[in-house]
């Protein structure tokens, strides 16, 4: 895992190469931490076919321990400015819509797969900022893929990402535990 500090152009990172950009919400978060490491199996695959694999957080705040848990397998940037996320779409909750966002179904089945993997988070850092995933083909010329999050638990499969940049992966997927009000299985 690479930490870069220098500023950066996106558009600098898929002149040579295929680009899967994953835009966490926040390092500390537990269902982003868990999302880090399930793109992260692929990276092998990715690496073979020549994409590079980039993280892209809101802040630097949680980016130390994010980077100590190795939850991604690929380069890190942060755009303190959220000028990319803004130039992408992804939208800030309010304080009032990101509780339900928080609780819903998506982040639970999410949050219960990081817990049994254990992944743990934190509350710390902006809650209100949402993430998602850009695929560029080499050049820029197309994008591939293009994911806004509608709900903090909402994330690419990985058979989509494979599938947006015409790659095999023997990758697979974590198993999604199946929740209810009461208690998660698998």
């Amino acid at each position: 895992m690479v930490l870069q500090e220098s500023s950066v152009e996106l558009q600098s990172l898929w002149q040579d190469q295929p680009v899967v950009f994953f835009f966490l919400r926040r390092f500390g978060c537990q269902v982003c931490r868990w999302m880090a490491a399930e793109v992260s199996k692929l990276e092998a695959d990715l690496r073979s076919s020549g994409v590079a694999l980039v993280g892209v957080g809101p802040e630097e705040f949680g980016l130390k321990e994010f980077t100590e848990g190795g939850f991604l397998k690929g380069s890190i940037y942060v755009d303190e400015q959220k000028k990319s996320y803004k130039d992408l779409g992804f939208k800030r909750y309010t304080a009032l819509s990101v509780v339900p966002a928080a609780l819903g179904k998506k982040v639970r089945d999410a949050a219960s797969k990081a817990n049994a993997e254990g992944i743990k988070g934190n509350f710390s850092g902006d809650l209100l900022q949402s993430g998602g995933m850009l695929i560029v083909s080499k050049g820029g010329e197309k994008v591939l893929l293009h994911f806004i999050q509608d709900s903090p638990g909402d994330h690419v499969p990985l058979e989509d990402i494979s599938k947006a940049l015409d790659i095999s992966s023997e990758a697979k997927a974590g198993q999604m535990p199946v929740c209810n009000d009461s208690v998660c299985t698998r």
